[in-house]
């Protein structure tokens, strides 16, 4: 197994999570845009509204990402992430590359005194499901997830 390292991601790198991020949303079915995904990448790092971990191969090249928003528990009366995207290179998929960028947002989310990380995955990305518990992730059974669109 190669070696896989995180960092987190800088505006500098916005020319390798764009068209990782492109991916991802077309993993779920969203039209190609990778103009889109250019702006509103560099408006979540901009604004300093997610942090993005980066995963790289021992040859340097980014191979995956996570992306990390902060949010609240206001039970807990705690801060949080929410784990919403997590992306792997089809070609680099089986490498440990999702494992390894799980650990980091973890690990991260530690050091930066989070209680928690919530995330959501489609019902049908049973290989998803099965890194999340083999983790530790716990599948909420308590709670229905609802949303809305909202006309702007």
């Amino acid at each position: 197994m190669s070696t896989i390292q995180t960092r987190i991601a800088t505006l500098a790198d916005l020319g390798v999570i764009a068209p990782l991020f492109d991916a991802y949303r077309q993993f779920y079915l969203q039209e190609p845009d990778l103009d889109l995904a250019k702006r509103f990448i560099h408006a979540r790092l901009q604004n300093d509204e997610s942090v993005i971990l980066l995963a790289s191969s021992e040859a340097q090249a980014v191979i995956g990402f996570c992306q990390l928003y902060p949010s609240f528990c206001s039970v807990e009366a705690k801060p949080t992430y929410t784990l919403y995207d997590l992306f792997v290179n089809p070609q680099a998929r089986r490498s440990g590359a999702g494992t390894v960028l799980l650990q980091a947002a973890e690990k991260l989310a530690a050091a930066r005194g989070k209680a928690r990380m919530d995330l959501n995955t489609a019902k049908t990305n049973k290989p998803a499901q099965a890194a999340y518990e083999a983790l530790g992730w716990v599948r909420d059974e308590e709670f229905y997830a609802y949303s809305k669109s909202v006309d702007v």
